[in-house]
């Protein structure tokens, strides 16, 4: 049990009161641990006392039988602009032709319009809090009422805005080909900054923000340095996408000779402060058969963070090889969502799954790994000791997941039933900076019923358009037909 003497005020403290477990903090052992039948309480955006009995004073009190108390989740990688609209055309889509990545071929091709985007966003943003995420890096392009949006969800969000020197383009779905403008992407990463600069000024306070050039095959060299620089003078994180692709790793070294982070290193960006979106084909993937580097041991050597997110690559046959084994290295792991849905508990069974199915072995990674990398994993690559725990000084970001439900039953170990089995299903309640953002199993911030109504006329509006789009003058049916065809 610890509690923090400072003396609370009654009208600004909350008790969540006999709570069944709690996932403390234990900072002497610098682990989670389980407490069982205890209180948890905070004042204001702190939290001032966990586990046994808080006998303050309090304003408000939450009543915690049945109830999982448990940190909330670090995402730090995620893409609400668009993602959620790609629900139902990806999800069995590959390029053949581009060993299976939809990221040339299709993806271009499916994109929100403004309408679209706002609703996207409240999507993805209520599918997050709704898996117990309290913290968020999002990685979108800008655009009118984006932090706006930000700050009125009630997350603690991360602006990571991109923006890059080329677009990437295919003519026959085998090639893919690139049309830079230098100079334009220059304009774009003064843009960025100063996206930033309106962000961490939000009077919300919960804003931050990352340098976010977006992938490494569509940015100049300079482009990156001078990113990496910034974020460094700044005092924020930086990540680019990088080894992602087969399509990307061939691309960087016809270029230059030398893997992807071969070529994040001769940058000098490889580096403490830098996040490594996926990281997955490293020169010993099977996939790309380049022998004569060790990639490997110049991540685990180079403090550099890999986002993991495991949904969208496992719906193309893509799998990292194997997060436990960049766990056991040390290299620092953070897990993101990427993808539709926005639903963290989702990529942590993936995440476990994944790395057990690629590796053979039920013990390459266990569920505290995964946890720890979603939670004070996620935050130290963030740079912040104040989130993913819950202690006395801590923010009181945290969830509440019904221990009853029955898809936690019979309750053993709470979090495997939650990760394995319940996942969001289970979730009741949110608290970002002590400010409750879902209750009962509702986001307080959005009409989801609507945001999901205006998502599906935005996607109607972007099907219209697929054919105009695409080399092939495919329609949207024949890129990715229904389940079954529709009878009439």
């Amino acid at each position: 049990m610890t509690s923090q003497p400072a003396t609370p005020h009654s009208q600004t403290v909350t008790v969540i009161r006999n709570a069944s477990w709690i996932v403390a903090w234990n900072g002497d052992d610098r682990r989670h641990e389980y407490l069982k039948d205890g209180d948890l309480a905070f004042e204001g955006d702190r939290i001032i006392h966990v586990g046994g009995r808080y006998d303050g004073p309090a304003a408000t009190e939450i009543d915690g039988r049945g109830r999982l108390v448990s940190p909330g989740f670090v995402n730090i990688h995620s893409h609400p602009l668009s993602e959620p609209m790609n629900k139902g055309i990806l999800d069995e889509l590959g390029s053949p032709r581009l060993y299976m990545s939809s990221l040339y071929e299709f993806m271009p091709l499916f994109r929100p319009d403004d309408e679209g985007r706002t609703a996207c966003t409240q999507v993805a943003l209520s599918e997050a809090l709704l898996s117990g995420v309290t913290t968020l890096v999002d990685l979108s392009v800008p655009y009118h009422d984006w932090i706006d949006l930000l700050a009125r969800s009630g997350i603690r969000a991360v602006a990571a805005p991109m923006y890059r020197s080329a677009r990437w383009f295919t003519k026959n779905g085998h090639v893919v080909e690139y049309e830079w403008d230098e100079a334009a992407g220059r304009a774009a990463m003064d843009e960025a900054m100063a996206a930033i600069d309106t962000a961490t000024a939000h009077p919300c306070g919960r804003i931050t923000g990352m340098v976010a050039p977006s992938q490494i095959d569509t940015c100049t060299a300079d482009l990156i340095r001078d990113s990496f620089a910034e974020a460094q003078a700044r005092g924020i994180q930086f990540q680019i996408h990088a080894a992602q692709s087969v399509v990307e790793f061939h691309e960087i070294t016809r270029r230059h000779g030398r893997t992807p982070l071969q070529w994040l290193d001769d940058l000098g960006v490889l580096a403490p402060g830098a996040i490594v979106g996926h990281g997955i084909f490293l020169n010993d993937h099977p996939w790309v058969h380049w022998p004569q580097a060790r990639d490997f041991d110049l991540l685990r050597d180079s403090g550099a963070a890999v986002a993991h997110c495991p949904t969208v690559f496992q719906r193309r046959g893509i799998a990292m090889r194997t997060v436990g084994r960049y766990i056991r290295a040390g290299i620092p792991i953070g897990i993101g969502t990427d993808t539709y849905p926005h639903n963290m508990l989702e990529e942590l069974r993936h995440a476990l799954i994944n790395s057990r199915l690629l590796s053979g072995d039920p013990y390459d990674l266990r569920t505290h790994h995964i946890f720890d990398a979603a939670t004070i994993g996620g935050a130290r690559i963030l740079g912040r000791d104040d989130i993913g725990r819950l202690a006395p000084g801590a923010k009181a970001d945290l969830f509440l997941a019904d221990v009853t439900h029955p898809a936690m039953r019979p309750v053993r170990d709470p979090l495997r039933s939650l990760i394995y089995v319940a996942a969001e299903r289970a979730v009741k309640d949110v608290f970002v900076d002590g400010r409750r953002v879902v209750q009962d199993g509702a986001v307080l911030a959005f009409d989801l019923p609507d945001a999901l109504e205006r998502l599906e006329a935005a996607q109607r509006r972007a099907e219209e358009v697929f054919a105009t789009l695409d080399f092939a003058g495919r329609s949207h049916l024949q890129a990715s037909p229904l389940t079954y065809p529709v009878a009439g």
